[in-house]
């Protein structure tokens, strides 16, 4: 049986998707006020967004996507490689961000490590950076549970849609039918479904026009491997179990098919124009509220 990285701790009995939701309903509160903190902490002096759009300052060179004018591409940058540029500028106008966090069963994991679960961390990520950009005048909504906002208690809106949502624990990307073109789609995951799907789907979001921003939730067991010795090990999606008598022997393999997964989401994210960043759960979420700021804001990073 194939070991399926980010399942790796020792097996803990579930208590079923309704008592799931229950507990996750519960922490919203307490999240969201985390959440509303670490915004507040970390924005001291930040302003909204610079964006593309019909303003007069150029912003950035894209791809060029079937169906535009012919007029908006840059030859000049287009002819500097195999691909066909647009020249974007900015705009002052509100924009549209949607923001999703996995909530499948693998999110539920916590080794001794970390301060909190994934799923605790990937919410409170998504209410902190609802949070700042409501307060910047941006359109804030979560696919499937709320319709995008243009309203600075966004963040508590959504939060409280939350709690009484019905989330499908099986849905390991979200749906992308009722994003716009040109929107932005931030997803919060560990990223743990088949990669060939996970590509496909980036595929289809970019395809539409959407740009995005995976954030990837990796707690530091998952990358650390600390076990030996007889351990079992349970996937929390399947249940399977798996049990081995000196655990220390799949460290090296595992090691390599995690960093490879890692590098496959990086270097396709790229590819697409995408953002990609790791945050891992013994980490202040702030570090990862400031990169992913600073990634939609355009700015480099060092």
């Amino acid at each position: 049986m194939a070991l399926n990285i980010g399942s790796v701790a020792p097996s803990e009995s579930g208590s079923g998707v309704l008592g799931r939701a229950r507990e996750r309903a519960a922490l919203i509160p307490d999240l969201l006020i985390e959440a509303q903190r670490i915004a507040n902490t970390v924005t001291s002096g930040w302003h909204g967004r610079r964006r593309r759009g019909s303003g007069d300052t150029f912003w950035q060179f894209r791809p060029y996507q079937l169906g535009e004018s012919l007029t908006r591409i840059d030859w000049r940058r287009s002819a500097r490689d195999d691909h066909v540029y647009v020249r974007d500028q900015e705009w002052e106008a509100a924009h549209t961000v949607w923001i999703w966090a996995d909530n499948s069963p693998s999110m539920l994991f916590k080794s001794t490590t970390a301060q909190v679960s994934k799923q605790s961390r990937a919410l409170v990520l998504a209410l902190a950076m609802t949070e700042v950009l409501a307060k910047s005048g941006e359109r804030v909504g979560w696919p499937g549970v709320t319709n995008a906002l243009s309203s600075r208690v966004a963040a508590e809106r959504i939060a409280a849609e939350l709690m009484v949502a019905k989330i499908d624990e099986d849905l390991a990307f979200p749906s992308t039918q009722n994003i716009r073109n040109r929107s932005e789609l931030i997803i919060i995951s560990d990223f743990l479904e088949p990669i060939d799907t996970t590509l496909t789907r980036l595929n289809a979001a970019a395809e539409q026009g959407i740009h995005g921003s995976l954030v990837h939730i990796v707690d530091p067991a998952e990358e650390n491997f600390p076990y030996s010795g007889r351990t079992e090990f349970e996937d929390p999606e399947s249940g399977q179990k798996l049990t081995y008598g000196r655990a220390e022997t799949l460290a090296q393999g595992y090691a390599t098919l995690f960093q490879a997964r890692r590098e496959t989401l990086a270097q396709h994210c790229k590819r697409l124009g995408w953002n990609y960043i790791v945050h891992h759960t013994d980490s202040l979420a702030s570090t990862a509220l400031v990169a992913l700021h600073t990634r939609l804001s355009g700015e480099a990073m060092a």
